[in-house]
């Protein structure tokens, strides 16, 4: 009797393990996920996007302001400082270089221009030198001044405003 229910269970068991692996055979096949859309491969120009400052601009802003903070003391200053010129903080090796202004900054693809004469998104491209050695090269927005801040322990500098001739 014991030969009997061994038997049926083993009969039960294969009778069970071909059941499944039929349904398994009846399932429709898994369709392939798509394939994930592919985005346009943009090459930058060597060195970064290109700036393009529109004849108008050029011929309409002389300077910038911008706003210094000594970190040690507190004390904040203004500074006039004109396009394409270079400005050094008082009392330090620390020299800031206005190399293009742009009153309406716009970024698309490889290139940095601004879309009007207008105020609205006023953006300064400056390097800061300490010493000599380059610590900084970028963006200063008005209105934004917490988009890619120029950070140093010692001073802080935001663009203040662009200065009409």
């Amino acid at each position: 009797m014991f030969k009997k229910a061994i038997l049926l269970l083993a009969a039960l068991t294969l009778a069970l393990g071909f059941a499944s692996c039929k349904k398994k055979e009846e399932q429709p096949p898994q369709q392939a996920a798509p394939a994930p859309q592919q985005m346009p491969s943009i090459v930058m120009p060597q060195g970064g996007p290109q700036v393009v400052v529109p004849a108008e601009v050029k011929d309409s802003w002389k300077a910038v302001s911008l706003v210094i903070v000594n970190k040690t003391t507190g004390k904040t200053a203004e500074a006039t400082v004109k396009i394409g010129s270079s400005y050094t903080i008082p009392g330090s090796q620390m020299q800031i270089e206005v190399l293009s202004f742009l009153p309406d900054f716009k970024m698309s693809g490889t290139q940095i221009t601004s879309v009007s004469n207008d105020p609205n998104n006023p953006a300064a491209q400056v390097r800061i030198e300490d010493n000599g050695k380059k610590i900084f090269k970028g963006w200063l927005y008005s209105k934004y001044p917490a988009i890619h801040p120029f950070e140093n322990d010692k001073y802080g500098v935001t663009l203040k405003e662009g200065i009409k001739k």
